[in-house]
């Protein structure tokens, strides 16, 4: 059984809040429903467009394999079954960045690229025990 590292519900808040940077990319800024966090991510929008208002599901985990063994780096093309069948829209990265919170604003907040293409998570220090600097990951999206 694979262990997501976080998973929950986002809702698009607003698409390119400082205006379109990239052709192809578009940033999202989203609001999850559960665990209160706030999320920046930066999304190929030639291959999986995306629009104000959509709910989401995105989960962040270490590995895509279905029994929780570890990625290996490489992928083998062949008729087995990942976590990648689930979702929509998949990207692999490494978490870069992570940050206390501080008294002015006690939120902790992840920073991870996916290829360039960068993801902010911000909330309660809590939902990040499982994340540590440099940790490869997956992140994986699909539209309700």
């Amino acid at each position: 059984m694979v262990d997501r590292l976080f998973e929950d519900i986002f809702q698009i808040l607003r698409l390119n809040p400082d205006g379109k940077k990239f052709d192809k990319v578009t940033r999202v800024e989203a609001k999850s429903e559960t665990c209160e966090m706030f999320m920046h991510l930066d999304v190929n929008s030639e291959v999986y467009p995306m629009r104000e208002g959509e709910k989401f599901s995105m989960a962040l985990t270490s590995t895509i394999n279905l029994d929780g063994t570890p990625d290996t780096g490489y992928f083998t093309q062949g008729n087995r079954k990942t976590l990648a069948d689930e979702y929509e829209y998949v990207m692999q990265g490494k978490l870069f960045k992570i940050s206390e919170g501080s008294k002015r604003d006690p939120k902790a907040e992840v920073n991870a690229s996916f290829g360039g293409l960068l993801m902010m998570l911000k909330g309660e220090a809590s939902q990040f025990k499982n994340f540590e600097l440099d940790q490869r990951m997956f992140l994986l999206i699909r539209k309700l």
